[in-house]
């Protein structure tokens, strides 16, 4: 099913998101939890690292964006705000090498307001109005 989607320069707003994204890979991690003097299963456990794609595509992350781009902006997100907020979450996933691991602790809630923000208010009728 195919979504109108409120945003526009989705593809530079992807662009621009995924350079935003801080990835390692495991080798990385082990190495920073060596340096920090704890094993890897610690350095996992404590910073809450999955793989990039799983993060990404998770429920949790999805709810903190949509949160965030309502709180920016005062007022609650529409379902078809929050599809493209999906679908820019799934996009940036499919992208991500099968090995690249990251951190639940991204600030990507922010990240992705700030960006998909400007796109919205410019928008002459609400945030929960648009289609």
């Amino acid at each position: 099913m195919t979504h109108a989607n409120p945003i526009t320069g989705l593809d530079d707003l992807l662009a621009r998101f995924t350079q935003g994204l801080s990835t390692r890979t495991l080798r990385h991690v082990a190495e920073e939890a060596r340096l920090d003097g704890e094993s890897l299963k610690d350095a996992v456990e404590r910073y809450e690292i999955d793989y990039a794609w799983h993060v990404l595509g998770s429920q949790r992350l999805l709810d903190a964006c949509v949160s965030a781009l309502g709180t920016a902006f005062g007022q609650p997100v529409n379902d078809t705000q929050q599809d493209s907020v999906r679908e820019i979450l799934q996009a940036a996933a499919a992208a991500q090498p099968a090995d690249n691991l990251m951190s639940f602790d991204n600030d990507l809630p922010a990240l992705l307001a700030a960006l998909m923000g400007p796109r919205l208010a410019t928008r002459e009728v609400p945030l929960a109005e648009s289609i």
